[in-house]
């Protein structure tokens, strides 16, 4: 028996696919008990099918999906469009044509995940994603299947690739934020538009999903607490590393008594911590666990060859199932009611980079404000920028989250002072 593939879209990951199943065919062949071959490749209109057939492409090519969900030889379809439509349409339809969908599309399934595998479950089908978080690290298999007997407490993660280089340029470099997005945006790194990675808006997505895997809770994406690396200067990279700290985007996961946590925020990271040594556009997970203790997962989050490895891997499973006869499990079993955390169960120490007048009193009034919300200084450091302007530095010791958001509003109203950066200290 061979079972059939049907791609959606091939672009750069998609392309990478037919690779790996000439370079690792009998190693792949052997694993899935069963010769996988591509059927199909969708593309978007005639002039594209055209053009990759005048490239030496000998595929299949179709426009029109119908052509894939009708046809019954498909047992897999594939979707490496990206992007939330027309892949979500396209997913729904091949799952209810009753096909195994496998897909690297984080943004679809941090926003629509929870719908599309009713869909499957309801058409006896799998939905499998490996590839859509930290892209050649094999991390949701590893959480859904080596921790089945322990219990996850937190997850840490450096899960884009683009702002972690660019913060790798902005700590070893001493480069300025607008530095580092036009080396991101020249070698390719960052798109036209940047927003999602610099944000932390990618983060979160992956975020959404890891909390699926690893603590059976499915957190919506708006309530993921997230903001980007847009703020950070030369200043605050200098301080860190003085203290002993670098700075990166960091996507943390924590079950507390009370509930369920996730953030993607700048992060004060100590040298010695694991995820303190990952550069440039690598990705890694940390876990923290009661059984294994401390885990980490590092590899490359991106690329052509890395995300087809990770597709495939999903193709291979599904496609042992075809040929032995048997349902697909599904991909993540693991599921259980979503309860979020209390804001007093979340405590961290924190950086406050405030701007003022440079005149006697401000430091005061700033301890006066902490005072009042029962949070002391663990470390204060003060610049002159100029004759008129100076920047204090202050390190709090621990604080929950209300008191957090409450200095954070304070602040930010208090007439003569600028609050330009807040970053978490780990």
């Amino acid at each position: 028996m061979t079972v059939n593939i049907a791609l959606l879209g091939f672009g750069t990951v998609a392309s990478g696919i037919p690779f790996l199943l000439k370079e690792n065919g009998q190693k792949i062949t052997s694993a899935a008990c069963t010769d996988i071959s591509i059927s199909k490749v969708l593309v978007r209109d005639e002039a594209e099918k055209q053009a990759l057939l005048a490239q030496g492409h000998d595929y299949n090519f179709v426009t029109d999906i119908t052509a894939i969900l009708t046809d019954p030889s498909v047992h897999i379809v594939v979707e490496l469009m990206g992007r939330i439509e027309p892949a979500k349409t396209f997913i729904s339809q091949a799952l209810e044509a009753k096909k195994h969908v496998v897909t690297a599309n984080k943004d679809l399934l941090a926003m629509h995940g929870s719908e599309l595998l009713t869909i499957a479950s309801a058409n006896q089908v799998a939905l499998y994603y490996e590839a859509a978080v930290a892209g050649g690290i094999p991390i949701l298999r590893t959480l859904a299947s080596a921790y089945t007997s322990d219990k996850i407490t937190k997850v840490l993660g450096v899960v884009n690739g683009t702002s972690n280089f660019m913060m790798t340029k902005m700590v070893d470099e001493g480069w300025t934020y607008d530095q580092a997005l036009a080396e991101a945006s020249r070698l390719g790194y960052a798109e036209s538009d940047p927003t999602n990675d610099v944000d932390g808006i990618d983060a979160a997505y992956k975020m959404v999903i890891l909390s699926q895997f690893a603590f059976g809770m499915t957190i919506k994406f708006d309530d993921v607490r997230h903001e980007g690396i847009r703020n950070i200067t030369p200043a605050d990279v200098k301080l860190a590393q003085k203290l002993g700290f670098v700075i990166k985007l960091v996507g943390e996961i924590v079950e507390r008594e009370s509930g369920i946590y996730a953030e993607v925020v700048p992060t004060f990271l100590p040298k010695t911590h694991q995820l303190a040594t990952v550069n440039g556009v690598m990705n890694a997970v940390f876990v923290e666990s009661i059984g294994i203790g401390e885990a980490m997962f590092y590899g490359p989050g991106a690329g052509q060859k890395p995300t087809a490895a990770s597709v495939v891997a999903d193709i291979i499973q599904l496609a042992m199932s075809v040929a032995e006869g048997y349902s697909a499990p599904p991909f993540n079993t693991f599921a259980r009611e979503t309860v979020y955390a209390k804001k007093e169960d979340l405590l961290d120490k924190y950086y406050f980079a405030i701007e003022t007048e440079d005149k006697s009193g401000q430091l005061l009034r700033l301890a006066e404000l902490f005072h009042a919300e029962n949070v002391s200084f663990e470390q204060v450091f003060q610049d002159k920028i100029s004759d008129h302007v100076a920047t204090i530095a202050i390190i709090s010791h621990q604080m929950d989250l209300n008191q957090f958001d409450s200095l954070v509003a304070k602040i930010s109203s208090l007439d003569g002072f600028t609050l330009r950066n807040t970053i978490k200290v780990i």
